[in-house]
């Protein structure tokens, strides 16, 4: 494996975190990107709140920015109050937030997201289990009007349903751009449908979307097809996240399922590549090759996971990445851009309003001004 943490930068070589780069067709001021967090405040209706243009709006001096996890259509909400974009009213809402963002100057994508079965019936339409590649539950929680409960049991997607859930994938990307973002990262990693489908641990089918890693990963390809011919493939990310075991996720052999997957995503000439490197939120000390992922993708490759400053810039400078995303660290510091420009101090982090309420922990953090 990489590892990251062993990179070192020099101070005069930290400057490469600032230069500008076309990724497809966005031209970013800078390498440095706020990763999607999920925050929990949407409104009725899962509509993004008023509060989500001053909050986007406050780190539009990120290269760019990639919006929170948002709900495809109903069946893919596993939380509660994340945002959605399949309603005139939602799209109305995040018109809000992206038009703000534009004009602070900023970039910013949407997360298109499917939870599969890391869900509970209480958020599905009609009180129905989620749905998944297999009738297998997932160990992992999520959060209901009645707090962390467990997931729910999910039912295994028929074959005759599969390419419909295809093509929400596409009208989602296209009500994203008619909401004004710069384009769509597809949501591919953590534990969710996409993932779920790519992972023996969860995918048992025998049909064309299971047993070998080329029907394994077929889902992922059509899905980034489909959203590539909507918008073009020049505004499309994907985001990976192949050592992760994030929502009880586990493959058997993940080294050539997530090389072959990342051959076919480049195939399809898309913008990005994000890559959650190691377990998502936690140790990059893991058994996977990272690089040989880079080598098989030639568009713009976004890494993330615990970078700081220096091994950020020290990523760029070795060819290591093109972008870093940084999360909670811009959740704190609305800044971040400034802050690691100047060196300066940072934010520190108030974990208790991470995940629903309201302007505090979400709008309230200092600028250095």
């Amino acid at each position: 494996m990489r590892v990251q943490s062993a990179l070192s930068a020099a101070p005069e070589s930290v400057a490469a975190l600032f230069s500008p780069l076309r990724v497809g067709a966005i031209e970013v001021a800078n390498r440095i990107v706020m990763a999607p967090l999920t925050r929990n405040r949407a409104a009725a209706g899962n509509v993004p709140s008023p509060l989500a243009a001053t909050y986007y709006t406050q780190r539009a001096s990120a290269g760019l920015l990639i919006a929170e996890a948002t709900q495809i259509c109903p069946e893919g909400q596993g939380y509660i109050a994340t945002p959605g974009i399949h309603s005139a009213a939602q799209i109305a809402g995040w018109k809000t937030v992206t038009a703000a963002v534009h004009a602070a100057g900023g970039r910013i994508v949407l997360q298109l997201w499917h939870v599969g079965r890391i869900s509970h019936t209480s958020l599905q339409p009609g009180g129905v289990a989620p749905v998944a590649p297999s009738a297998i539950a997932a160990q992992a929680k999520t959060f209901t009007a009645e707090g962390l409960v467990d997931v729910s049991a999910p039912r295994a997607l028929r074959l005759d349903e599969i390419p419909a859930l295809v093509q929400t994938y596409a009208t989602a990307a296209r009500n994203a751009m008619a909401a004004g973002f710069d384009g769509v990262e597809v949501h591919a990693a953590n534990g969710y449908l996409i993932d779920q489908f790519l992972r023996d641990g969860s995918n048992r089918r025998s049909d064309a979307y299971g047993g070998t890693i080329e029907h394994r990963a077929r889902l992922l390809i059509e899905v980034t097809a489909a959203v590539a011919a909507a918008i073009g493939a020049d505004r499309v990310g994907v985001r990976l996240s192949p050592a992760a075991s994030f929502n009880d996720v586990h493959d058997s052999a993940p080294q050539p399922l997530f090389e072959y997957g990342v051959e076919q995503l480049d195939a399809l000439r898309i913008a990005y590549v994000h890559v959650i490197e190691g377990e998502t939120g936690g140790t990059r000390e893991v058994d996977f090759d990272f690089a040989a992922l880079r080598r098989r993708f030639r568009g713009t490759w976004m890494v993330n996971n615990g970078y700081d400053r220096a091994s950020a810039a020290a990523a760029i400078n070795a060819g290591a990445a093109d972008l870093v995303a940084f999360g909670r660290l811009f959740i704190a510091n609305p800044d971040l851009v400034r802050r690691l420009r100047e060196n300066t101090a940072l934010n520190a982090l108030d974990a208790s309003t991470l995940y629903g309420g309201d302007a505090r922990g979400y709008t309230d953090y200092p600028a250095l001004d």
